[in-house]
Order: structure tokens, then C-alpha cells, then sequence
């Protein structure tokens, strides 16, 4: 056990003008995974977050309701609550950002910025909707991209080449409101200077506080000098007003990263604590962030500048994550194809995405995609098949020969060591956030418990006379074995290890006790912890999501006229830069029974492990292709094959339909590294 340590740990604020849908549920399932973890380690931790309520979006649907933006915001966050608690996320507080607590706070941070110098407004040119008259925020303008070319992008970057631009760099601009051609218009607006902050930035983003491709990312905008930030909205606008200004706003993104400091306050308000220390830089506490890629300009540019303006400590760190993408489809709330949490939660156990996720979960910027068919297989086969599987087939004999109480002693101790022996190693993987590299190694052991079992055959000695001990004895090895087990994904499943617990009749939720046996101990009466997924059940979740899903599966696919096969398909860079290509390392090759052409590869990507099936059987021995280095397109959809599910490509050159030779990259690349 390492020494206690302090933990501020939030999740990107959900926007106060919408459902929550499973692409949000991603992040919010990995932060509480992470925060429960440590709990469990004995740290003292505070999780601490809230809904993002400013905006000109939220003042327009609350116009089209004909309610108050505050009406509007109380009710989603009623909303947003609800899908929270039931999908066991354990918060510590939950606020909002149109608070007085989150306004105090801004304020202050602005006072403490304009005193450093860093604050300056000048007159400005902004586009101005005339028919709407007023000033369009960069999500409601669309128009061509100036860097890439690629059409109908957003005022403020570009979702194919990933461009950051000012709105009026746009190409043809429109208005989204009236669809309008905006016109320019002077204002006066505020800016905060982030140059004088950049040193110390680089110094910040090389402190190990991001990840690499995070890192290495900003060092190329740090590379340069930092464009003045512009934080006003003029009105008509949902949100704190400048203090000392009649008709301008903080800028969302001002006052959305305060609500952080300012749940947590309310915390430290209600908890008896001290925030001033808390927020000191040299105040030895830690603040995690938990984020999505597509913000993390501002939350590893602005926010750090903010809070080293106001003389606040920096994020600890920064933990990025992938999209969502469900059957390889992208979700995209203004495309509709999302499935809401609480269609999900009508229709499934919550804990069986939660370990869903956590299975797929590296620590990596990786997307990761929510493939139904992938997912009823796995949970059946893990969670029901291996690891409750163990309780439901040895509880019973407990109590018809132990009376309900655990033998004294272990039959088979060395068995026990062997998964104490793994508990270190498992703590790592959960502290890296390799959540799936951690479910991996328990699901190995979940294996040897069952093993365990099948070899004992507890059912067929319990026939036998005299064996009422040794067959007590065989199920409280495996009722041990099952405990550890439960106790190291009691973080990610924690409804069904509650259940696990009061069948146990001990906690589960210190992770270190995994490593002492339960011995000469009372159970309560086995009751099913977690049933099969069904078919039906998935349907049922797809039906009612089938209006919002029905856009991306009608969507016809792109194919050449057969006269034309022979000619080349032209494509624009940002199709092509859409393709993910990484260095993979093929960490096993196998034939596969039943196809002629095809070879199972399992690919090393570094943070993941990914299955392929790729139609090279009869060119390469399968034995020669273990270790070597190969290339795969590694966002490509899951597809579903009759030998299982391939999730991505491997990339091969032939000549006249000839032997197909895997692409390999130069000696010294390592999995992971994306080809560019």
C-alpha cells in the first residue's frame, strides 16, 4: 500500500441542453472506475463535477419552450442525475456552473489575471446574424474550412483535418440560426494574453502530467507564438456578466472549467475543508481531469494559464480518451445516431456496459467501439459464464454441509498465492488506467478458479459418503477465489459486487483485502448475481433508438460503376486522414478451422490487443509471424465473420493477384505508433 494520498479527481462537464448518451457514459464510466479504484486503495478522494448551463444554445431551446434558461437547466440536471445514479457513478457533488459559487470564483480568476497583465480588449470584427440581430458564437456558423477545404465545418475547427481557425477564416459562412450570410460587425471585446504563459507551459506539458500524443501535440502549438484568447459574448447571451460591463458575458469556456473549483468548493463548504490549501500549487494534493480528446486545447492551453494567473495549482494531470462509435458507426448528437443512457438503462444491466467498457479501456487516445453482438458474448461468457459461475456452483454445498460457514482452512493455498501473487500487478493496471489490461489478467485467473472447480467436481464427491469436508473445503477455495475477484472489479461492476457482499457477508470495497482469505465464515443464501444477455434484449435497445440510429444505417455505400473498376478512385486528404494506420506487433498467428484462406492474428498495439482475421493462410507459416512488426488500419468498423469478430485490417502488397507480402515498418518502431 502506497501512502495516502489527496484526490481531486472531475469528468468533462455534460452540456445542460441535452440527453445523456452512451458516447458520454464512456468517459463518466472510466472516471468513476479510476475514483472507486482509489477509494478502495484508502486515499482520501473527492469526485466532483457538474453540468455545463451557459451558452447561447441553452438560451435558444429554452426560448423555443418557452421556459427560462434556469427552468431549462434544473430540469436536465434532474435528468442527467438520474442516468447517473443508475448507472452507479459515485460523485461526491454535482453542481452546475450558473452558480453564485462558480461566479465568485471566476470572477476571482479574472481579477487575478487582469492584475498580471494578462487581460486586453480591443475592437474586434465578428459576424452578425441580420435577420436574428445578434452576434453568432462559432458553433453557429458553418461554412468550408480555410486549411483543409472540407465543407460544412464549424466556425471554430474542423472536424476532418482538425484546424483550430476564428470564424472568420471560414469559407462561404453561414448562419446555422437562418441560414443567413453573416456580416461583419465591430465589438468590443476582452482577451486574455496566453504568451506570457507559454514557457511555463512547455514546462507543465513535459512534466508527464499528459499523455504522449498529447503532449507531443501541444509542443507543436507551444512551438509557436499563442494567439490572444478571446473570452466575451455579446448579448443576447446565457451566462455571468463581465463585471464593470453592461451587455458583455464570459465566454462558456471561461467559466466552464471554474465549475470544477467550484463543485468542489460547495464540497469543501459541506465537508469541512480547507479549498484555499486544496488549490495551493505547492499543496501536495492531486487534480485529475478526465476528458475527451476534441477538448483538450482548452483544457491543456486555457485552463493551466488560468490557473497559474490566479496563483492556483495546475492539473496533476490530463487523462484523454477516444469517441465512441457503436457497430463502427459514428455517434454524432447533431447527426442523432446515439443511443441515450436511459434507452440502455431501460433494457440492460448497467454493470455489464460499465465492464464492457473497462474491457476495452486502455490508456490511450484510442476510439473504442461498442460492437452489440461483441458485447452480449463477452459479458455472457466473463461475467456469467466465469465469474459468477463460481459462486452459484459451489454456495450451495456450503450450506448443506457447512451449515452456511466456510471451512477453516484452505485446501489448496498455493492456488490462492498464485492470485494474491497477481494483485500488484492487477493495482498497476487499474492506477495506469489500462483497464483492460486489468480485466485481462483476472479473466485468466477467473479461467483457473473454474479449472479449479471442473477438476474437483464438488457435485459428483457430494454423492459420496464421507465427503462432507473435503467438499467444503473444495467450495470455499472457490467462494475465496471468486472473492478476490470480485474485490478487484468491484470498481467497475459495483452494483453486482454490493450483491456479492451481502452474499458474503463482508465489504468488498478494500481493494488490499483481497490478499487475505475468508475462512470460518458465515454466507447468506446465493441469489443470481447477473443473468445473460439476450438477443432480444439488444433488439429492444436498437428499436428504440432506431429513429436516431436509422440516418448512418441508410446511408448507401460508396462504390465504383462496374465499367470503371479498373480506373482509380480519387479521394480529398480528409477521407484519407480519417484512416488510422499503427505499427502493431502480432503477438500470436493461427490457422482457422473451417477457412482455407484465413489466419487469426492477435495484434499488440501497445495499450490494446486487437483480433484479426486476415486471408493470408497458405503464404506465411503461422509460427514465422509471431513478433514481427506489421501495419494495420486500426479504426476500421468490427466486422463480423463467421470465426468471430475482426477488428481492423492488416495492410498487404501483391502484384496480379500473386502472393500478398505484409507491410512492415523499419526496425525501431514500437506498437502503437501511428503511421503518418
Amino acid at each position: 500500500m502506497t501512502d495516502k494520498r489527496r484526490l481531486l479527481i472531475t469528468a468533462a462537464l455534460p452540456y445542460a441542453n441535452g440527453s445523456i448518451h452512451l458516447g458520454h457514459m464512456l468517459e463518466y464510466i472510466q472516471t468513476d472506475i479510476w475514483t472507486r479504484f482509489q477509494r478502495a486503495r484508502g486515499h482520501e478522494v473527492w469526485f466532483a463535477w457538474a453540468d455545463d448551463a451557459h451558452g447561447t444554445p441553452i438560451m435558444l431551446h429554452a426560448e423555443k419552450r418557452g421556459i427560462s434558461p434556469e427552468a431549462l437547466i434544473e430540469e436536465m440536471s434532474a435528468e442527467h442525475q438520474r442516468d447517473f445514479a443508475d448507472f452507479g457513478l459515485s460523485q461526491d457533488n454535482f453542481s452546475s456552473t450558473h452558480t453564485p459559487t462558480n461566479q465568485a470564483l471566476v470572477e476571482r480568476i479574472w481579477q487575478a489575471l487582469d492584475a498580471a497583465g494578462a487581460v486586453t480588449s480591443r475592437s474586434i470584427e465578428q459576424f452578425h446574424d441580420p435577420e436574428r440581430n445578434m452576434f453568432l458564437p462559432d458553433r453557429f456558423i458553418r461554412g468550408q474550412c480555410p486549411k483543409c477545404g472540407a465543407d460544412d465545418q464549424y466556425g471554430d475547427s474542423c472536424e476532418a483535418c482538425g484546424a483550430t481557425y476564428d470564424p472568420t477564416e471560414l469559407v462561404d459562412p453561414r448562419s446555422v440560426l437562418s441560414g443567413a450570410t453573416p456580416v461583419l460587425k465591430q465589438t468590443e471585446h476582452f482577451f486574455v494574453s496566453l504568451e506570457q504563459f507559454r514557457a511555463s507551459l512547455k514546462t507543465w506539458v513535459r512534466s508527464g502530467a499528459l499523455q504522449d500524443e498529447v503532449a507531443n501535440k501541444l509542443n507543436e502549438w507551444l512551438d509557436e507564438p499563442l494567439r490572444d484568447w478571446d473570452v466575451t459574448r455579446d448579448a443576447p447571451y446565457f451566462g455571468f456578466p463581465i463585471p464593470g460591463q453592461s451587455d458583455k458575458y464570459f465566454y462558456v469556456w471561461m467559466d466552464a472549467p471554474v465549475g470544477y473549483l467550484a463543485s468542489f468548493k460547495e464540497i469543501c463548504e459541506r465537508e469541512g475543508l480547507d479549498f484555499d490549501e486544496w488549490t495551493r500549487p505547492d499543496s501536495g494534493t492531486e487534480m485529475h481531469h478526465f476528458i475527451g480528446k476534441d477538448i483538450v486545447y482548452f483544457h491543456c492551453l486555457f485552463w493551466p494559464a488560468m490557473l497559474e494567473g490566479a496563483g492556483m495549482r495546475r492539473p496533476t494531470a490530463v487523462h484523454a480518451h477516444g469517441f465512441l462509435t457503436v457497430n463502427g458507426a459514428k455517434m454524432s448528437k447533431s447527426r442523432g445516431t446515439f443511443i441515450k443512457a436511459r434507452t440502455w438503462l431501460d433494457h440492460i444491466n448497467a454493470d455489464t456496459l460499465r465492464y464492457y467498457f473497462a474491457a476495452k479501456l486502455g490508456p490511450g487516445l484510442a476510439d473504442i467501439d461498442l460492437n452489440l453482438e461483441d458485447f452480449r458474448a463477452r459479458v455472457n461468457a466473463d461475467l456469467v459464464g466465469k465469474l459468477v459461475n463460481i459462486a452459484s456452483r459451489s454456495a450451495g454445498f456450503v450450506h448443506k454441509f457447512g451449515g452456511g460457514r466456510l471451512a477453516a482452512e484452505l485446501p489448496e493455498p498455493e492456488l490462492f498465492q498464485r492470485f494474491v501473487d497477481a494483485h500488484e500487478s492487477i493495482a498497476a493496471e487499474f492506477e495506469s488506467r489500462n483497464f483492460q489490461m486489468g480485466i485481462r489478467r483476472i479473466m485468466a485467473l477467473a479461467d483457473e478458479a473454474n479449472r479449479y472447480i471442473d477438476e474437483h467436481k464438488p457435485w459428483v464427491l457430494a454423492k459420496e459418503d464421507g465427503r462432507e469436508a473435503e467438499v467444503l473445503a473444495i467450495c470455499t477455495q472457490g467462494l475465496n477465489l471468486f472473492r478476490t475477484m470480485m474485490i478487484w472489479l468491484q470498481p467497475v461492476i459495483p452494483a453486482t459486487a454490493a450483491e456479492a457482499a451481502e452474499f458474503l457477508g463482508t465489504p468488498l470495497n478494500d481493494f488490499d483485502s483481497a490478499c487475505q482469505p475468508l475462512l470460518d465464515h458465515p454466507i447468506n443464501k446465493f441469489k443470481p448475481l447477473m443473468k445473460r444477455i439476450e438477443a432480444e434484449q439488444i433488439e429492444r435497445v436498437l428499436e428504440a433508438s432506431r429513429e436516431s440510429l436509422a440516418a448512418a444505417a441508410s446511408e448507401p455505400a460508396a462504390s465504383a460503376p462496374e465499367d470503371e473498376k479498373e480506373e482509380t478512385d480519387m479521394i480529398e486528404f480528409p477521407d484519407f486522414a480519417k484512416v488510422d494506420l499503427r505499427v502493431a506487433r502480432i503477438a500470436r498467428a493461427e490457422l482457422v478451422e473451417g477457412a482455407d484462406k484465413l489466419l487469426r492474428l492477435e495484434l499488440d498495439l501497445g495499450n490494446e490487443t486487437r483480433q484479426v482475421f486476415a486471408g493470408i493462410r497458405g503464404h506465411y507459416d503461422p509460427a514465422e509471424l509471431e513478433g514481427r512488426l506489421t501495419v494495420m488500419v486500426a479504426n476500421l468498423a468490427p466486422r463480423k465473420m463467421r470465426f468471430g469478430v475482426s477488428e481492423g485490417m492488416v495492410l498487404a502488397a501483391s502484384e496480379g493477384g500473386g502472393k500478398p507480402y505484409l507491410l512492415s515498418p523499419d526496425s525501431g518502431a514500437t506498437p502503437g505508433m501511428k503511421v503518418s
